[in-house]
């Protein structure tokens, strides 16, 4: 695999292994979530990551396979450009359902 579509993946696997990190110790409370704003902010920045090296690895080879690439990217234009109409519970949900299926592919793409 290219070297930098390699780095890119990589960035992804960390920045999804730095949100798991911030709920390691207690269990998933979106109440308690949504009441942290340091918290909110990083798991924001990281998903811009993530959505940044999606984007990336596309335009470098557009054929490139990842589960809802387009999505990925769109989540990150809207977090940076859109910031006003990111609501906790859309987050949430994506910290919830779709980092793990994606930290998943990416393990496996990495091998």
């Amino acid at each position: 695999m290219d070297n930098k579509i390699n780095s890119w993946l990589f960035d992804i696997l960390n920045s999804i292994e730095e949100i798991e990190s911030f709920f390691e110790d207690k269990p998933l409370d979106f109440i308690a979530y949504q009441k942290n704003i340091k918290t909110k902010r990083a798991v924001e920045r990281n998903i811009e990551i993530i959505g940044e090296a999606v984007n990336r690895i596309l335009k470098e080879k557009p054929d490139f396979k990842i589960e809802n690439a387009r999505n990925i990217v769109g989540t990150r234009n809207r977090i940076i450009h859109s910031y006003d109409n990111i609501a906790d519970d859309m987050i949430w949900s994506i910290v919830i359902n779709s980092l793990p299926k994606l930290k998943a592919e990416i393990i496996n793409l990495l091998k």
